[in-house]
Parts: structure tokens; sequence; C-alpha cells
């Protein structure tokens, strides 16, 4: 999923304030953390997850994996976060065109 400068700079607003709902450590990417991000992304449509000190990956190889393993858009990859976007069945969020 691609998203559009617009909608990745009005998602970065929206994510802005949300607290971290998937938090990565030294597993690093395993079928927890990806169950646990699709679920939350199925319930959210947009959130955080934050790389904790014991995840030695690079933060854009964990963000591109978990996007493609969740079929999920990356909007921001921050420090030690990355906000994930994926529109559920029921849409929350109405992104701008």
């Amino acid at each position: 999923m691609q998203l559009t400068g617009k909608q990745n700079r009005y998602l970065r607003g929206l994510g802005h304030h949300l607290k971290p709902i998937v938090m990565i450590g030294k597993e690093e990417v395993n079928d927890a953390v990806i169950s646990a991000t699709d679920e939350a992304l199925e319930i959210h449509e947009l959130i955080k997850v934050k790389l904790q000190d014991g995840c030695l990956s690079d933060r854009k190889n964990v963000a591109q994996a978990l996007a493609e393993a969740t079929k999920s858009a990356i909007a921001q990859v921050l420090g030690k976060n990355i906000l994930l976007y994926r529109q559920s069945k029921e849409p929350q969020i109405k992104l701008p065109k």
C-alpha cells in the first residue's frame, strides 16, 4: 500500500499523540509481533510501534518487514518509533485524496 505525501502528513499529525501499542525487543519481528500488529491495525487502523533497546536490527528494515507482513503502509519512521496505517473493514480514518 502506497500513501501520497498529503496522506503521510495527515497520518503523522494523527499519530503524533498516540502511545506505542506494539513493542519490538530482542526477539525482533516474529510471528507473535506480526500477529499483535495485525490485530492492532484491524482495531485502530493507525498504530505506533516502538523499537526497544534490545532490538538490534535497522529500524527501516524492521518497518519494511512489519509493513509487508501485515499489508500496511509506513506513514513514518522517526527515532525508535514506527507509524503504520492499514484501512480496516469499517474505516475510522478518512484520508485526504
